[in-house]
């Protein structure tokens, strides 16, 4: 199929790899424009980095609602279908309805369950057992078209990075194959159950901010999975920013104000929560690396009875 792609993060790089390994015509990539990295180096998106390695023009239009210019270089290709995988905005109706096929979307999550822009980080933050992937229709509504097709897979513990990985290969696949279901007129889509519908907003560095006094020693480890790389779990200490690293759920009864520090040891430093406690094992300081516990108790003193906020 002549396909347009609209996609800018690394699970949206593996759904334009996989579509290109199947022999796709992709007739260009739109990609979010080029973003400033440290020292003033220009960073260049996934998408953008894999597109140029395969000879794929690339666009970055600074917006695609009433921007005729980028419509109509659009139209100018003729794709047969538009495949969007985490672009970062909204697709506009004369967008939507320019291909044969419309506009299809690969969608992180088994909708109408965390429709949005972080669905990977709340499975996890929510403790699903389940996630998945979704090809639909696009609509006009955020998320809300109709199912063309779904795949499930378990979490098992995987941090957001290799959750993301994995859900990026198995929807690539699906994709491939929905494709060729939509080509040959044998897909078969049905409407979202609105009464399902749940939403995933956009992470904040707030969201990284423990509350020993309302997050559980088990909510607190599952934000360590959900929040990594960013915005990552952090609380203070002193009056002092300390980053959680690693650590574990300890379901014994914590006893003391959550947030207290209730135990220290070469293995960890033990912290009563609202629900059980959480032993750090690994922190990082403000301006200093990360540390395991044991590590940093070497040249740091911290005492029993201290309360985190």
């Amino acid at each position: 199929m002549r396909i347009v792609f609209m996609g800018t993060p690394g699970f949206a790089e593996t759904i334009l790899r996989s579509l290109c390994v199947a022999g796709h015509d992709v007739l260009t990539a739109v990609t979010q424009p080029d973003r400033a990295g440290s020292r003033g180096k220009v960073v260049f998106s996934p998408v953008k980095e894999y597109a140029f390695s395969r000879g794929i023009p690339v666009e970055q239009p600074e917006f695609v609602k009433n921007n005729d210019a980028f419509f109509k270089k659009i139209a100018a290709l003729s794709p047969d279908v538009i495949v969007v995988a985490a672009y970062g905005k909204i697709i506009p109706k004369n967008i939507l309805e320019l291909p044969k096929f419309g506009c299809i979307n690969v969608h992180a999550s088994l909708l109408p369950k965390f429709r949005g822009a972080s669905p990977v980080q709340h499975a996890i933050l929510e403790g699903d057992e389940m996630t998945g992937v979704t090809i639909m229709q696009m609509s006009e509504d955020l998320d809300a078209g109709d199912i063309i097709a779904k795949i499930s897979i378990r979490i098992d513990g995987m941090h957001c990075p290799q959750l993301t990985e994995k859900l990026a290969e198995v929807g690539g696949s699906l994709l491939v194959d929905t494709l060729a279901s939509v080509a040959d007129g044998t897909a078969d889509r049905t409407r979202q159950d609105e009464t399902m519908a749940t939403y995933a907003g956009i992470i904040t560095r707030r969201d990284g901010a423990i509350d020993f006094s309302k997050h559980s020693a088990r909510h607190i480890l599952r934000m360590l999975a959900a929040f990594d790389p960013w915005p990552g779990v952090f609380c203070r200490m002193n009056g002092d920013i300390l980053k959680i690293k690693n650590g574990f759920a300890v379901d014994a009864k914590s006893g003391g104000e959550p947030g207290t520090i209730i135990g220290i040891s070469r293995q960890g430093i033990l912290v009563s929560c609202v629900e059980g406690a959480f032993l750090i094992t690994e922190l990082q300081m403000p301006s200093k690396k990360a540390l395991t516990v044991e590590a940093y108790l070497a040249g740091n003193r911290i005492d029993k009875g201290t309360v985190l906020k």
